[in-house]
């Protein structure tokens, strides 16, 4: 503990030398690229190229360097170089006019920045320029567009939860800036609490990560990295943003602002968005599916000789209303809640006026999600190796406005605080041999507050867990593997719930309160498990490159899944766990077959996933195989454990004719297939109970982007682009209990348009993006839309059941760099 507080408070004892790094970008035909990026990741060190492609970054650590320039419309390229102490090194890079990634680095789930290639576990990109030619109204939602394999469980346009290869919820490690993101993740309706606008880059490990993560990395990773400052030395750099998109009449606005010198780095950005209820051909506006949201960032560190320490700070606070899909049988209009419990008749509810469906104003029956965090991240270089130390805390405060005559008062009100703790050493290398070794684990305590609906239990966790992880090239082989060992230790106290005589609802209450029930009897057990990795990647040739890989995950059971006895109210689900679940435990093996070349990229990753004590959700009955109803209008779920099977593949496809060096063509594929292991289950059930659920349907993209030639006027950049997005039939759903239904397949076409305007002397002005989305107006369900299931009747007047996703969308987005 002593080292660890030297090693923030007084690094400047700690020693080392330093160079510069300049040089020059220049593409095939030698011609400067203007303002293009220099980033260090390794050092979190970066520059931003002048009008005439020139770049200098100072106070670089001596020593192996990898330095990669990259910028829009051209392919990043990465240099491995040794830099003297005081030495002055002159690299010149190349830039190929192509989106290919191969070459990129990556800093997630591997233990050192590697190249995609390179890794033996499949990892995939996206950057902030491909993020901003979408409309876009989470950055889940950007991530799911542009990376096979991604999608997500949405609960109306700004709620997506990430799922990878079928899996997610606590499955899905989700972290910004390398620290992971802790809310109430167990929720359907509960989204990533970022600031979209300030993501730079998201790095996708499509795969068990246990190994550098522990439990709750079993299915992968979505690392949200913001961008690190780059402007000149001394000089404020920023960008205004503006958006609107037509379907939700979304606003959205954002400051950031950036500045470094001497080694000091800081940066402060502030957004917020704001949209009503959304809206398509079958159901118009959706009610109640409108949101508000605001959230400040900040950060300040410096870099030095010694190393690197930063500070991170965020606050974000979303209003986010909750639908609940009630309507009148006939005209199929919605309807809102007025009343409640025996006062309540859903069939004769008031209708909503038009004016309540073009309103901004968020309606009494909503969620509040506030989310704090506060972290370091110090490098430091120590014993001819390096120190990596993260330490955080955050804070995440989550309630339910769902009672229509008491509209201040909470259903839902949860606290979740969780301090996370991250430090790994990577050793100086020997002989080739790459070996790091750490540790990383998190407390969190959470209790209810003011509520009247306690779906889980008041608890507290530790978690821990250390890894050993090596590397080692032999040529074109390169080697890696590592293993670790985790533990997690959940607990609580006995609580009792009664009814509150002066609200007329529940509440929590002391043993001896009178009408007192225990709904979450004391708790406390240990979980354990190994984790290991193993895998290679071969360079045959500069063009084809070989990767496989062997990993166990594990995962301990999250506390719904274990503790919870009671309604989620905005989810309409009342939920009932499993004291005596044990772990989950993967066995995925990935293949794949890279192949790169100027004017082609290839990709074919297939994946099969083994996975025991599988935890599911299914409808409970009661002895006559009636579904049980717990709280009338509610839904009734027990979670469930059984073997499980999941395999398919990824493949993408990127074409750029050397004749047409303005032209691309971008197209991927992503199958996934879960199956239940449970023999039994599968013997007396039938087909029904023989899929898992929440598996996504073959899906496709096909995008098709030409890119003016750069000229002598003041527009650079300018594109034109077609997209496709189609979705098969899926009829390998989990049918058991009527849970899910097939989905009818859909084909969706996108148009999108931008240019940037540039000063004189070449400096971008301006930025504009222009997307329409489901240019056809197509009414369709998304198999992994929830809202999908949103319906009260068991026939409807129009044919349809339940809500459908958004229609088509015109989105106009504005950047202004200064």
């Amino acid at each position: 503990m002593k080292l660890i507080l030297l090693l923030l408070v007084l690094p400047q004892l700690l020693l080392a030398q330093t160079g510069t790094i300049t040089g020059t970008v220049r593409d095939a035909r030698q011609r400067p690229v203007p303002f293009a990026s220099i980033v260090l990741p390794a050092a979190g060190l970066g520059a931003t190229a002048d009008a005439q492609g020139a770049f200098r970054v100072a106070d670089v650590p001596a020593g192996t360097v990898r330095a990669v320039a990259s910028a829009v419309g051209y392919a990043s390229v990465a240099r491995d170089e040794m830099l003297a102490a005081g030495q002055t090194l002159d690299l010149s890079f190349g830039l190929a006019a192509a989106p290919a990634a191969l070459h990129e680095v990556v800093v997630t789930g591997v233990s050192r920045a590697t190249e995609i290639r390179r890794s033996p576990v499949p990892i995939a990109t996206l950057n902030r320029r491909e993020i901003s030619l979408n409309a876009n109204t989470n950055v889940i939602d950007a991530a799911v567009r542009g990376i096979p394999g991604l999608s997500a469980v949405t609960t109306g346009p700004n709620v997506s939860k990430p799922f990878i290869r079928g899996l997610g919820y606590n499955r899905v490690l989700t972290m910004y800036n390398g620290l992971r993101q802790e809310g109430q993740q167990w929720g359907d309706e509960h989204g990533v609490e970022v600031d979209g606008y300030d993501i730079e880059r998201v790095e996708v490990v499509k795969g068990p990560a246990s190994l550098l993560y522990g439990s709750d990395a079993v299915a992968g990773v979505v690392n949200l990295l913001p961008a690190l400052p780059s402007g000149p030395e001394g000089r404020l750099r920023g960008e205004a943003l503006a958006e609107y998109q037509s379907n939700n009449g979304l606003l959205g606005n954002s400051l950031g602002l950036n500045y470094q010198k001497n080694g000091f780095q800081t940066s402060f950005r502030a957004s917020h968005r704001l949209a009503r209820d959304y809206r398509n051909s079958v159901d118009g506006p959706v009610y109640n599916t409108g949101f508000r949201e605001l959230t400040l960032t900040g950060m300040a560190g410096v870099n030095k000789a010694w190393g690197s320490s930063h500070w991170h700070l965020t606050l974000y606070d979303n209003q986010q209303e909750i639908p609940d899909g009630s309507r009148d049988s006939l005209s199929r209009r919605f309807t809102r809640q007025v009343l409640e419990n025996s006062q309540e008749d859903i069939k004769n509810r008031p209708l909503v006026s038009n004016q309540e469906l073009r309103d901004y104003a968020i309606g009494p029956l909503h969620q509040r999600i506030r989310h704090y965090r506060v972290f370091t991240k110090t490098q430091v270089h120590l014993g001819g190796g390096e120190l990596h130390l993260l330490l955080g805390a955050q804070q995440n405060s989550r309630q339910e406005f769902n009672h229509p005559t008491a509209p201040a008062q909470p259903g839902l009100a949860l606290n979740l605080t969780t301090y996370t703790y991250d430090v790994r050493y990577h050793l100086p290398d020997w002989k080739g041999l790459q070996t790091s070794v750490g540790s990383n684990g998190m407390g969190q305590l959470n209790r209810h507050q003011n509520a009247t609906d306690f779906p889980i239990p008041n608890y507290d966790l530790l978690d821990a867990g250390g890894f050993l992880l090596l590397k080692k090239p032999l040529g074109k082989l390169e080697v890696s593997g590592g293993l670790r060992y985790d533990t997690r230790l959940v607990s609580w106290n006995n609580f009792y719930v009664a009814p509150n005589p002066a609200t007329g609802f529940d509440s929590r209450a002391a043993a001896d309160a009178a009408g007192g029930a225990l709904q979450f009897p004391a708790f406390r057990r240990q979980y354990r498990g190994v984790s290991a990795s193993l895998g290679a990647s071969y360079v045959a040739t500069e063009r084809l490159t070989l990767r496989a890989n062997l990993a166990r995950g594990y995962r301990a059971p999250n506390i719904p899944e274990i503790g919870s006895n009671g309604l989620d109210p905005g989810a309409h689900i009342v939920y009932l766990g499993n004291r005596g679940f044990e772990p989950e435990f993967s066995w995925q093996q990935d293949v794949g077959v890279l192949w790169h070349q100027p004017t082609l990229d290839v990709s074919v990753e297939v994946f099969h996933n083994y996975v025991q004590n599988f935890i599911y959700q299914g409808r409970l009955l009661d002895d006559a195989g009636q579904p049980v109803v717990i709280v009338p209008g509610n839904t009734t779920y027990q979670f469930q454990q059984a073997a499980a099977r999941l395999y398919g593949l990824e493949a993408s496809l990127n074409l750029r004719p050397a004749a047409l060096s303005w032209l691309a063509w971008n197209s991927s594929v992503a199958l996934v297939n879960g199956e239940n292991a449970d023999a039994t289950l599968r013997e007396n059930q039938g087909a029904a109970g023989r899929y898992l659920p929440l598996i996504p349907p073959l899906r496709a993209r096909s995008e098709l982007r030409a890119t003016l030639p750069a000229g002598k006027g003041r527009l650079t950049d300018t594109y034109f682009r077609a997209t496709v997005d189609g979705s098969a039939r899926q009829n390998r759903f989990y049918a058991l209990d009527n849970t899910e239904t097939a989905t009818a397949g859909y084909a969706l076409l996108g148009l999108g348009a931008g240019t940037t305007f540039s000063s004189r002397a070449g400096r971008p002005v301006a930025q504009l993006f222009v997307q329409v989305d489901n240019v056809f107006d197509t009414a369709y369900q998304a198999h992994l839309n929830r809202l999908k299931y949103f319906e009260y009747y068991a026939a409807s007047a129009n044919g349809r059941s339940g809500i459908y996703n958004p229609g088509r969308n015109v989105g106009v987005k504005v950047v202004v760099p200064f």
